[in-house]
């Protein structure tokens, strides 16, 4: 029998073009994906809308910048703790909340379009939205978040009982510690596999990411395996690298992490004008997820290589994304107010009371009953699901034509 040749990868210099193929690829999947994808035309299209000067400004603190339904998911505190909170940052900036209210409202519409709910289920959703927003404000720490919808319970579960070998097996296709080279891993060269060993050297690296303190922050540490990683959407085109590090100490066998390095670019969210943040924007990652997500932030840290910054995070067995794929009518409407109540409170835990009275009286100006959804809330999503609509299928349309 020939010989099975060995499978092409790309160069560093042929990346771009094929991440940016992929990323196209994924974006007309569907329309959710579509502004899953698409943060920059949501800013210029909500900036050129006519509802734009409508929008409320809230106390300038740290937003999502890119709050969508996959953004949100059971995270770890490295202790056997999970919580819902926002997992990804990087769009966050020191902003208007109001900007985060209006991503998520938009999410959850094309999220029940894609499930062929009507309308009126959108509207629903959107009051229950802003209810659950407003509780966390008023109250974050013992504000009652609603039912937790079946698709929550569910990903926590299975959070819950995760171990090594699921992630192992989930984010690499198997248990052992290696990293399997194909279609989503490719080969580092020896430049960047230095470059990734240095970063990872760094003293208060892997202490940090791995929550290693005391006698702990003693073992030694190695890093066992590395590869360039296509993952993600709004984001591929930017470096990304997976690592597999060995934490020796243990009795019986080394334990084992999957890290994750991220490159941090300047962000397309528009952050106030009194907004003072990191210059470095892996920092301004790192800062904004211990503001937001502490689950989170708190097992993150900054480092730079090869003339890039990047975040860097152990990605625990733990940490899930939320998918509405399909959701009915009830499963539609808790989850629209409990995913509100977990933005409301990452906004609300930088707060004093003082500033969460003054939002909460600037968002109850619009309203004109305890469920009714503020008109420029209302507004924008529609205004912004109709541009995304014909978005989405001229994105379509150019990419039938490329195929």
């Amino acid at each position: 029998m020939p010989k099975k040749s060995a499978p092409e990868f790309p160069t560093p210099a042929e990346r771009n073009a094929l991440l940016e193929a992929n990323r196209t690829l994924k974006m007309a999947r569907s329309a959710h994906a579509y502004v899953r994808g698409n943060t920059a035309k949501f800013y210029d299209w909500l900036a050129g809308s006519p509802v734009a000067a409508r929008v409320p400004t809230g106390p300038s603190i740290w937003i999502c910048g890119d709050c969508h339904v996959g953004n949100l998911g059971p995270l770890s505190n490295g202790d056997g703790r999970v919580e819902v909170q926002i997992r990804d940052m990087d769009q966050a900036v020191i902003g208007n909340p109001a900007h985060d209210i209006i991503r998520l409202g938009l999410s959850l519409a094309t999220a029940a379009r894609g499930s062929d709910l009507p309308d009126v289920v959108t509207a629903r959703m959107l009051e229950e939205m802003m209810d659950g927003y407003v509780t966390a404000i008023a109250d974050p720490t013992s504000g009652d978040p609603g039912v937790e919808p079946d698709v929550v319970q569910s990903v926590k579960r299975r959070s819950l009982g995760r171990r090594w070998r699921h992630l192992a097996k989930e984010r690499l296709d198997d248990v052992e510690p290696r990293i399997p080279l194909g279609k989503r891993f490719w080969p580092v060269g020896g430049k960047e596999r230095a470059a990734l060993e240095a970063a990872l050297a760094a003293p208060s690296v892997l202490p940090t990411i791995l929550g290693l303190d005391g006698e702990d922050a003693k073992r030694a540490v190695r890093l066992v395996d590395a590869a360039y990683w296509m993952k993600g959407c709004s984001s591929l085109g930017l470096l990304r690298y997976a690592a597999i590090v060995a934490v020796e100490g243990d009795k019986d066998a080394p334990g084992y992490a999957l890290i994750d390095l991220k490159e941090a670019i300047a962000p397309i969210a528009p952050a106030a004008a009194d907004a003072r943040m990191p210059k470095d924007n892996a920092d301004r990652v790192v800062a904004a997820a211990r503001a937001l997500s502490p689950h989170l932030g708190m097992r993150m840290t900054s480092v730079h290589m090869l003339g890039h910054a990047l975040f860097v995070r152990e990605l625990a067995p733990q940490d899930l994304k939320l998918e509405l794929d399909q959701f009915n009518r009830a499963e539609a409407v808790k989850s629209a107010r409990y995913l509100a109540f977990v933005v409301g409170k990452a906004h609300a835990r930088q707060m004093h009371s003082d500033a969460r009275a003054a939002w909460l009286e600037t968002l109850a100006e619009d309203r004109r009953g305890n469920l009714d959804t503020p008109s420029w809330l209302w507004q924008s999503v529609v205004s912004l699901a109709g541009r995304h609509e014909v978005g989405y299928l001229e994105h379509c349309r150019r990419y039938a034509m490329a195929a």
